[in-house]
């Protein structure tokens, strides 16, 4: 689906990141991981290599603007293009209003928020430059209807749903769509520490009764970034197994 495509994917090292990168691999796409994580970022694209795929590790903090424009350029030098962007790299740092401190504020808006806005920044000139392009942010089905003790976490995956909206606008003429996708409750390393008792919770309230897992969003990924979603742009994909209906 995706053969001869070059695809950057941020937080590739862990989770939903790392399961999006193996399914883009499997489906024809060379793969750029970008990740802060050197030791699982190296030791995966090293894993991947070795069964003949072409991916490389660039540690990334796509919270400097001026950090990512160099990786940028260095990705492209590397690969001779970038036709896909997945914004996925994010944090939690949860805590109530009341009890929430400024670190954990800035924290979060600085991965979730401005990270996006900085990969997107720099990624997007290349994508111009070729007349085609594939961008993609990571929401939350929390940024479309808050969740208890998630301030910053919301208001940072609502601002990407909002940023994805007037990107598809802007970029549209250039042969880009942008596009979220905001998943459900997955089972990723972040909700390791929830108890069984809230994770049945949970099961209880998804009309499919069960945990997302980390294919089920690289699945939605791989079709919105293939030729499947060319006409699908400024949209937010919930990917939640009927969570909110």
């Amino acid at each position: 689906m995706l053969k001869g495509k070059v695809a950057l994917i941020t937080g590739g090292a862990n989770g939903i990141g790392k399961a999006t990168a193996q399914t883009f691999l499997e489906n024809g796409a060379e793969v750029i991981i970008w990740d802060v994580d050197e030791v699982k970022g190296n030791a995966f694209a090293q894993e991947c290599q070795a069964k003949d795929f072409k991916v490389k590790f660039y540690r990334v903090d796509i919270t400097d603007l001026q950090v990512v424009q160099k990786a940028a350029d260095q990705a492209k030098a590397d690969f001779g293009k970038i036709d896909i962007l997945i914004n996925n790299a994010g944090i939690v740092r949860d805590a109530s209003l009341k009890k929430m401190t400024a670190e954990q504020w800035n924290s979060v808006i600085a991965v979730n928020l401005t990270g996006v806005f900085n990969c997107t920044k720099c990624i997007t000139p290349f994508m111009v430059e070729q007349q085609f392009g594939r961008v993609l942010n990571a929401s939350s089905v929390v940024g479309i209807y808050g969740n208890f003790g998630q301030t910053n976490y919301v208001a940072a995956k609502s601002g990407v749903i909002g940023m994805t909206k007037v990107w598809a606008r802007e970029l549209g003429k250039h042969g880009i769509t942008v596009n979220a996708v905001a998943p459900g409750f997955i089972k990723t390393e972040m909700i390791e520490s929830i108890s069984d008792q809230v994770l049945e919770g949970m099961m209880s309230r998804s009309s499919i009764k069960r945990v997302g897992s980390v294919k089920d969003i690289a699945n939605a990924y791989l079709f919105l970034a293939s030729d499947m979603a060319s006409f699908i742009t400024g949209t937010t994909l919930s990917v939640d197994g009927g969570l909110m209906v």
